[in-house]
């Protein structure tokens, strides 16, 4: 099938408030033309410099889409990360955090982020120790941060093997997530629960994540 094909069966077969980020990692400006001509809303880029090249080679298409930071964020390379996402998934930490904030003061916009939970302790994953006590502190500490807006979490969750496998940690982000929302804390809108790839995107669904982020599956195998 085409990837227009492609993404249109996933969006058919999955519930209408579950948004779909299409990760544009090695992507050619083509294929992500020919995938929001399929519908989609949310584009997805692990690296800075990828999303300059594709949001520059989009030109004026690049402004149809919202764009997410799903990658590790440099702080060297915050305000120019600021100029094209619309969100950033992967904030982990409260000297991140501050550092975003601070460079979107002086843009005068705020900025919308999700806080990034290694649910599964690995060691060649970043994010926040999946701790609810060490997360909590950190959202209260994030929340004071006028040009921050945390809207949600997000996880990784493994790239290959048995999906079914995921399903208690997705199960556990879920949890926080509930725990983190019921605070009520000023400045937390906790509305997106970001879970779930290629592999296990429905297990993530069926335990509560309301936004997937899909590229092989929809794109085919990276050359």
């Amino acid at each position: 099938m085409s990837i227009k094909e492609n993404y249109q069966k996933i969006r058919e077969e999955i519930p209408d408030d579950v948004t779909i980020v299409l990760a544009a990692k090695k992507r050619t400006p083509e294929e992500i033309v020919e995938v929001m001509e399929a519908g989609a809303t949310d584009i997805g880029e692990n690296y800075l410099q990828e999303a300059e090249e594709m949001y520059n080679a989009l030109r004026e298409d690049a402004k149809k889409v919202r764009w997410h930071m799903i990658g590790t964020l440099q702080k060297n390379k915050i305000n120019k990360a600021l100029q094209i996402f619309d969100v950033i998934q992967t904030v982990d930490s409260l000297d991140k955090a501050v550092a975003v904030n601070k460079r979107a003061e002086r843009m005068g916009k705020i900025m919308p982020v999700y806080i990034e939970i290694n649910i599964g302790s690995e060691m060649t994953k970043s994010g926040v120790e999946p701790v609810y006590s060490v997360i909590e502190n950190l959202i209260k500490e994030m929340s004071t941060l006028e040009c921050l807006s945390v809207e949600g979490l997000m996880t990784m969750g493994p790239r290959f093997g048995n999906s079914e496998e995921s399903r208690p940690n997705f199960r556990k982000t879920k949890e926080i997530f509930e725990r983190i929302k019921a605070l009520g804390l000023p400045g937390v809108r906790m509305k997106t629960l970001s879970m779930g790839m290629s592999n296990a995107y429905k297990v993530a669904i069926e335990e509560g994540s309301n936004m997937v982020r899909l590229g092989t599956i929809v794109f085919g195998e990276r050359e």
